[in-house]
């Protein structure tokens, strides 16, 4: 449990860097909104980005990965509709540059409080 709280927390501090860091994505709302803007952007990634992701496949393969930045900005464009007034993105620019900063912070926040493994366990028998 606390590890999901401190997601949620690296990923609401990644959106608020990204709203004052890229020009063209914007919060309009009180404090305690980025924090369910959050949330929305959690569950799109969770449930919306896998099936994204598997539909445009052959165009990530053939970008060689690239697209993947395009699929990220989607899916920020998407929070940013559905959360309505509080979070604006104003085109596919400022999408994939918010998009890839929040997964830079996101990144190095789990680094810090660690979340995110990168070494790997050897069984020996």
């Amino acid at each position: 449990m606390a590890g999901l709280l401190l997601r949620w927390a690296g990923t609401s501090l990644a959106l608020w860097v990204a709203t004052e860091v890229v020009p063209g994505v914007e919060y309009h709302g009180p404090w305690w909104g980025l924090l369910l803007v959050a949330v929305v952007f959690g569950l799109v990634n969770a449930l919306v980005r896998p099936v994204v992701v598997l539909l445009t496949c052959p165009f990530v393969l053939l970008t060689l990965g690239l697209g993947l930045l395009l699929v990220n900005g989607a899916m920020l464009g998407l929070t940013a509709w559905l959360a309505g007034d509080w979070l604006t993105v104003d085109g596919c620019f400022p999408a994939v540059l918010g998009a890839l900063l929040i997964s830079i912070v996101s990144f190095f926040f789990n680094l810090l409080v660690g979340g995110t493994r990168l070494d790997v366990e050897v069984k020996r028998g």
